[in-house]
């Protein structure tokens, strides 16, 4: 024997039914604050904004970042040259 129910009734009728507290005020707060956060993003996000920030002074800053990329690279070979070399052993010879 089966039997089917069924409700045709709202989230909040049901919330209210099952005694669950009412969280419309709650989402509507945090939705707020998400769109407010979300505006602010999107003000950054102008592309003048953003130039602005990642290069600070222009041009220099790129040929400070290439100097630097360049001194960081040549400091990494010099380790690598001057590296202390792994000892080797030589297999025991059998003497026969």
């Amino acid at each position: 024997m089966k039997f089917r129910i069924e409700i045709d009734c709202t989230p909040l009728e049901a919330r209210k039914f099952l005694g669950l507290p009412d969280v419309e005020p709650m989402q509507e707060a945090l939705m707020a604050q998400a769109q407010a956060q979300l505006s602010k993003a999107m003000a950054v996000m102008d592309p003048e904004t953003v130039m602005r920030q990642w290069l600070p002074i222009g041009v220099q800053g790129i040929d400070q970042l290439q100097k630097f990329m360049f001194s960081a690279a040549q400091a990494a070979m010099d380790r690598g040259k001057t590296r202390p070399k792994a000892p080797t052993e030589e297999p025991e010879k059998s003497g026969g």
